[in-house]
């Protein structure tokens, strides 16, 4: 799996590639800035890219608008944001465009391996991969309409967004896979949104909410 890495802090980026490396991927170019990004990406057109929020020469935002930039001229390009911040304005354009994998993970809570790989893959593949705070922050904008769902819905919801099956949601939550159908359905239902059984169209389903609610 060829991977563009865009992270300015150099043993970090050290540290990732090796990491990357070391389960199978290949790290076609590090990049420390947003326009580097922006050519290694339209240049190697990888499988995925690891990206970091704040890059030179700013520092605000140059790597997200990168990612977008890119996306708008390879609309699947897969983008897992790894930040220490939450950037709402361009993590809605990112997450609302419904074309391809994309994640957002913050540095701070990632604290398993193996756990990041399967997410990083999980984007390759085009899904989505979800941080629990991210998702809170962003469902927080609507925090009136999530009123109307129960506590579990709530805990379901968060699940979904981030990528899970019903399976895996029924692991951590320790509920049958039954009971998270039947939560889904609710949520669907009371915010509006059409069923599907599909995993990737029910999180894009969700995705496409929050871009609304922002």
């Amino acid at each position: 799996m060829d991977v563009v890495l865009a992270e300015d802090h150099s043993l970090l980026r050290d540290g990732l590639t090796r990491m990357l490396e070391a389960h199978d991927c290949t790290v076609v170019e590090a990049v420390d800035n947003g326009p580097a990004l922006t050519a290694a990406l339209l240049e190697h057109r990888p499988d995925v890219a690891v990206v970091d929020i704040r890059l030179p020469p700013t520092f605000t935002d140059e790597g997200l608008r990168a990612a977008i930039e890119a996306r708008r001229t390879i609309p699947a390009l897969p983008i897992l944001v790894l930040s220490q911040y939450v950037e709402q304005l361009y993590a809605r354009e990112l997450l609302g465009d419904r074309r391809g994998g994309v994640g957002y993970l913050l540095k701070d809570r990632v604290s398993n391996v193996g756990e990041f790989i399967e997410a990083l893959r999980r984007v390759a593949a085009g899904g989505t991969a979800m941080d629990p705070e991210v998702v809170a922050r962003l469902l927080g904008k609507q925090q009136n309409r999530l009123d109307a769902l129960t506590t579990r819905e709530q805990e379901v919801l968060g699940l979904m967004a981030e990528g899970r099956t019903n399976a895996a949601i029924a692991s951590q939550l320790f509920i049958s896979e039954k009971a998270v159908g039947k939560h889904s359905a609710n949520v669907f239902r009371k915010l509006g949104l059409h069923q599907s059984e599909d995993d990737n169209r029910r999180v894009m389903a969700v995705l496409a909410y929050l871009e609304g609610s922002l």
